[in-house]
């Protein structure tokens, strides 16, 4: 009893460390400067939402948050359609090709994407890609693809192969098989690639900053670093920018968070 008492304290005191920064953001972008200065932790009396409209209007989030959204559901688009059937073949291939292909997808986990970054910019210059959506989805489809191969194949690894035999004994070919009954069973590893996928290209600053600084199809990252930089005297501003800026993934993972310990449990039991 006195050690779940005492584990129970624990949690208690982690979950409040971790939840500490989110009420701060939150508490200092609802403040008028005056209200930072004098009492910055306390909550907001009263609470306004004057920073919100105007850091949505200076930093020009709504321009942003398309880009942002346009990368990300196109890459990860791409990512679904071409992981999860490449993950197919790989799990149910029995040749040493498959075997190859496989380790090949893990060695793009292993080795780190910045070894490439100088040949990747040099690459997507030489297609006329520089500042553009196209390019970033290429890039992020290209970068993220072997992570979604290595979700994809544990999970199918952990399904029967009678599901798709069945299907092919009917008539069906490989290609129908698998988007008539192998995919519609892969909803829960679709929803940890969605997730952790989407989190990383919708937070990714750097890569963004390099292929899109300039251009007029900036993401949210990059525009709230020019805001920031701009602002950075007007706290509450700041603060209002960086909440807008991370609401749509926070929203996303939230809807789709039970999947993601799902995904994995299922995956790593094949």
């Amino acid at each position: 009893m006195k050690r779940t008492f005492l584990l129970e304290i624990v949690m208690i005191a982690v979950a409040v460390a971790f939840l500490f920064p989110v009420y701060a953001l939150i508490t200092l972008s609802l403040k008028d400067p005056a209200q930072i200065s004098q009492t910055p932790l306390a909550l907001p009396a009263p609470p306004s939402l004057d920073n919100y409209a105007t850091a949505w209007t200076a930093a020009s989030l709504g321009p942003s948050l398309v880009n942002s959204t346009v990368i990300t559901v196109v890459s990860l688009v791409a990512l679904i359609a071409l992981g999860s059937f490449a993950a197919y073949y790989l799990a149910r291939a029995q040749s040493r090709l498959g075997y190859g292909l496989y380790v090949l997808f893990l060695l793009g986990i292993v080795l780190p994407f910045q070894l490439g970054m100088i040949p990747l910019y040099q690459l997507v210059t030489d297609l006329g890609l520089i500042g553009s959506h196209a390019g970033m989805i290429i890039f992020y489809t290209g970068i993220q693809l072997p992570f979604t191969v290595f979700l994809y194949t544990g999970f199918i690894r952990a399904l029967p192969r009678e599901y798709a035999s069945a299907a092919q004994i009917d008539g069906a070919s490989h290609l129908v098989a698998f988007a008539k009954v192998v995919f519609p069973l892969l909803r829960p590893i679709t929803g940890t690639v969605l997730i952790l996928n989407a989190v990383f290209i919708w937070n990714d600053f750097f890569t963004p900053l390099l292929y899109l600084g300039g251009s007029g199809y900036e993401t949210i990252p990059v525009s709230v670093f020019a805001f920031v930089g701009q602002y950075v005297s007007n706290h509450g501003l700041v603060f209002a920018g960086l909440v807008l800026g991370s609401l749509p993934i926070v929203l996303a993972f939230l809807l789709l968070q039970r999947y993601v310990i799902k995904g994995f449990s299922s995956g790593l039991k094949g």
